[in-house]
């Protein structure tokens, strides 16, 4: 005997048969057919609930299982414990197609929706194996401050707040912190949520997302910080490809096993693939959203689907990547899915005298980094990491249209609530 609980989404009478469908934790609903000449008692319990009532049951798996929709049960008691006030503002059957707008307001009720439900066992269970991966691979969790005297990235899409009597930001990334981990901890990592003040509103920007990032230390050259991503991309997909095979039937997502090495792609040679294709690029700046979008095609079209850039431009840069002997080009990497950049990362500065030299010729003050230069003084090794944008990634894995739906509670330009 079992007892389990949930909610109930759907009701439907055929004949003699009460059918309720319940969700819990599962993915497919549990299956209630009670019969009124066999089920008296319950079958009339049942026939005074309404959809959204929240009960428990205890029953056994029936040994005929006739319903396509879910898991049925034969039940023997009902509890019923909260009933709705008033109907459901939006229909978690998933009969009736519902508009973005409405899904992300009433996500945490749509989760009872066995596809909504499935999206996110699913991305718990992206993060579940980000953390074994790195965890079996000798990374140690840790966990950085979200209130900074300064950001990793520049001023521009940083939040501002007051803190006491000083101006602080919320945290873009925890790269200068992670950094500065790396002068006690070969290996590091964190999920940890990102706030970035852009004013973008597109279907692949967030101003609240979450990442996984990652820093190692005693690295070789660029290629050890190239392996762990995609190693990590790999594990995280075939984790999710063995483990969550009900979700994705649910989803109607096949999700082809991956394989290593991803191709290796040269700035400089994804700015001749897409001029050749009519894109015009700078070849001094990041790639624009269209050029991305423009390469994951020819990529594809060459059957790579995931694959980095590397060697992108000083003056598109951050700080803190470690520039080639040149002085134009960094040992920085983006990782694309399918024209959509999922990761960023590199090769770090760990040579005190180049790091302030960075800094000023980024038109910072290294005074406002005091507090980070500190820890290169010390015997820091070469380093370098990256962060993996959690919400892009089950984007791309699940083939969603907008990050929107990769995430529980969206705040973006428009959204505060809930």
């Amino acid at each position: 005997m079992t007892r389990l609980c949930g909610w109930v989404i759907r009701k439907a009478r055929v004949g003699r048969v009460l059918i309720l469908e319940v969700c819990g934790n599962n993915t497919k609903p549990y299956v209630l057919a009670l019969r009124e000449d066999r089920d008296r008692d319950l079958f009339h319990i049942a026939e005074r609930l309404d959809v959204g009532s929240a009960l428990c049951f205890e029953g056994d798996l029936a040994p005929l299982q006739r319903s396509k929709r879910g898991v049925e049960y034969s039940v023997s008691k009902i509890e019923v414990y909260a009933k709705p006030i008033e109907p459901l503002p939006v229909d978690i059957s998933g009969k009736v197609p519902t508009l973005l707008d409405t899904r992300i307001k009433y996500r945490w009720l749509l989760a009872r929706n066995p596809v909504e439900k499935a999206l996110f066992k699913i991305r718990a269970g992206v993060l579940k194996a980000a953390r074994k991966y790195l965890e079996d691979n000798g990374f140690i969790e840790v966990n950085t401050p979200k209130i900074v005297a300064a950001g990793a990235e520049g001023g521009a899409t940083l939040f501002k707040l007051q803190y006491f009597e000083r101006e602080a930001y919320l945290s873009q990334s925890p790269q200068l912190y992670k950094q500065m981990l790396i002068s006690s901890f070969e290996r590091v990592y964190e999920i940890t949520p990102y706030f970035r003040a852009e004013k973008f509103n597109t279907t692949r920007h967030l101003n609240e997302s979450w990442g996984i990032d990652v820093e190692q230390g005693f690295i070789n050259s660029l290629e050890d910080v190239l392996e762990t991503a995609e190693k990590l991309v790999v594990y995280i997909v075939d984790y999710v490809r063995l483990n969550y095979k009900e979700e994705l039937e649910v989803l109607g997502v096949d999700l082809p096993k991956l394989s290593t090495p991803f191709k290796r792609l040269k700035f400089t040679e994804a700015v001749e693939i897409l001029r050749s294709e009519g894109v015009e690029v700078s070849e001094t700046e990041d790639l624009s959203d269209v050029a991305e979008r423009k390469l994951g095609e020819v990529m594809a079209e060459k059957k790579h689907y995931l694959y980095f850039i590397t060697g992108f431009p000083w003056s598109s840069t951050g700080f803190y990547y470690m520039r080639e002997e040149d002085g134009v080009y960094t040992r920085k990497f983006d990782l694309d899915y399918m024209g959509l950049e999922i990761a960023s990362g590199g090769q770090r500065e760990h040579r005190y005298e180049k790091l302030v030299e960075a800094i000023r010729e980024k038109g910072l003050n290294p005074e406002n980094f005091e507090f980070y230069l500190e820890a290169f003084k010390y015997g820091l090794p070469p380093h370098g990491g990256f962060g993996m944008g959690v919400e892009r990634l089950i984007m791309k894995m699940l083939n969603l249209e907008n990050i929107r739906e990769a995430i529980l509670f969206v705040r973006d330009r428009t959204r505060l609530i809930p």
